[in-house]
């Protein structure tokens, strides 16, 4: 995918944050950050606080690049704040990343334009919710999956098999969000799809990648600590089911009016019936982040990926520099 444009402008690699993902996304944006120094360009590094605005001014950045993972990063809030400024940002508009972060809203959109999820419901914060009774008006069954609607990287997650592990469940996701998802527990193989898209080179979907967590499930722990988890890419699966769910992954990216890098996460079954999990509108680029490992498969180096990403930035200011009115 060619690079459409370059800047001579200074970027601020936007990182750190205060979501429960702050470590990860301050080694995200590290790692961005010196690849846009490789790569010639002008760019600080800024950890996301109080001080934000007055950072922004102080540096005189004209571009954002957002390495910022999980609320206030990837949820629209600081898309929003940096719409109001006029900078232009990496990655996907106020919308799709609002829509994208909270799963029961992205969900709920991507229903509804015959992607496949999988059945669920939501449990609020103080409300009385017997198992029993969740499980009847929900017609699921166990095993559960218990969720933060608004979190990512596994994060309050718990897979329950026994009814004693309920309202622990519960209270942990609650602990994250007031609002907790509970779906049906999808058996079988985890992969995920990456896409990158550009206003000048359209989206690219990335070779799937399986995953296989030593445990069985992939929490925070198998995500970023080394050893714990194998990543398959690409992904040993039918190639019938890649089909799929590199389509799925391509609708999903549209159905949202994502922009820039995005990953989706899925759940096969034995019998090769994807169900999208979630949409990932500010993918990890750590040293064992998937996005970049399946761009590395169709031979886009790290710097490449960066500056792909970058693009995104890039196409919004052009846009932004057109007349409103011809």
């Amino acid at each position: 995918m060619p690079i459409g444009r370059r800047t001579d402008r200074r970027i601020a690699v936007l990182m750190g944050g205060r979501s429960p993902e702050r470590e990860i996304s301050l080694k995200t944006g590290q790692a961005v950050h010196q690849a846009l120094l490789r790569r010639g360009y002008d760019a600080v590094a800024l950890d996301v606080g109080d001080r934000l605005y007055q950072d922004l001014k102080e540096q005189d950045v004209a571009i954002a690049f957002l390495s910022l993972h999980g609320p206030g990063g990837e949820d629209g809030l600081v898309q929003g704040f940096l719409e109001t400024l006029g900078i232009p940002y990496t990655g996907s508009g106020v919308r799709a990343s609002a829509v994208g972060m909270h799963k029961v809203m992205a969900k709920t959109l991507l229903a509804a334009h015959g992607i496949p999820v999988p059945p669920g419901t939501v449990i609020r914060r103080g409300g009385r919710s017997p198992l029993a009774k969740v499980l009847r008006e929900s017609k699921l069954q166990l095993p559960i999956v218990v969720k933060p609607v608004s979190q990512g990287s596994t994060i309050g997650v718990t897979i329950v098999r026994r009814t004693a592990q309920w309202k622990e469940a519960l209270a942990v996701a609650h602990r994250y969000d007031h609002e907790a998802m509970v779906e049906r527990y999808i058996p079988g193989h985890e992969a995920t799809v990456s896409i990158i898209g550009t206003a000048v080179g359209g989206a690219k979907v990335l070779p799937a990648i399986e995953i296989v967590a030593q445990k069985g499930f992939y929490d925070f722990s198998a995500k970023y600590q080394t050893g714990k988890t194998q990543y398959l890419c690409p992904a040993p699966l039918p190639a019938k089911v890649l089909r799929k769910i590199g389509d799925l992954a391509y609708r999903s990216y549209d159905v949202l009016g994502c922009e820039g890098a995005a990953r989706v996460d899925f759940r096969i079954t034995p019998r090769g019936q994807p169900y999208v999990l979630e949409i990932n509108t500010v993918p990890g680029m750590t040293a064992t982040s998937l996005l970049p490992m399946a761009a590395a498969q169709v031979g886009i180096e790290y710097d490449d990926l960066v500056e792909q990403i970058l693009q995104s930035a890039l196409d919004r200011a052009a846009q932004r520099a057109k007349p409103e009115f011809v």
